[in-house]
């Protein structure tokens, strides 16, 4: 019987650390490594812009973070912006974990099902409260809210006007007005 090993935090960021994974975009998902795929330039457009956007509207309230790590019991992903609280220092020795995210967001073009699939239910098995994909194709936003056992009971898309963040009720994300 073939048995597939997973791999712990702790050994992914051993591998990390002797450079076993140099010059490979990859994360851990449910123990299992997945290879990124490259950006393309949309991506980085849509992906810079509307962290930018985040930033303007929330200043202090928050610190958004660009394809950084995330880091839940089995999972270290970095999501394209993770709204998180606090500050840089806060992240010195550690990265946020899922009590310090209020919101994830995912740009996808050439990744939608495994952002609609698989790393919806790691974020809601995480209990991460809000999950957005952007999906580029499509030009809509799937908006995913009310994590339970191991998935979100609220799905919306919305293509056109704006996202109200639902730790941020003041906060208005206009959808595809670039």
């Amino acid at each position: 019987m073939t048995v597939l090993a997973r791999w712990t935090i702790a050994e992914y960021h051993d591998m990390i650390r002797a450079g076993v994974l140099d010059r490979r975009r990859v994360e851990l998902l449910r123990g299992d490594i997945y290879e990124m795929t490259p950006e393309e330039p949309s991506h980085s457009f849509y992906g810079g812009s509307l962290a930018d956007r985040f930033r303007h509207s929330l200043r202090d309230r928050a610190l958004v973070r660009e394809a950084r790590p995330v880091t839940f019991s089995n999972s270290e992903l970095e999501p394209d912006i993770a709204i998180v609280r606090g500050v840089w220092d806060d992240y010195r020795l550690r990265h946020p974990q899922p009590e310090d995210i209020f919101l994830v967001v995912e740009i996808s073009e050439s990744s939608l099902n495994y952002d609609l699939e698989l790393k919806r239910k790691v974020y809601a098995t995480a209990i991460v409260p809000e999950y957005w994909v952007v999906d580029l194709k499509n030009r809509r936003v799937v908006v995913f809210r009310e994590p339970k056992n191991g998935d979100y009971r609220s799905r919306s898309q919305v293509q056109e006007g704006a996202i109200v963040p639902l730790a941020f009720p003041d906060v208005e994300i206009s959808v595809f007005e670039n």
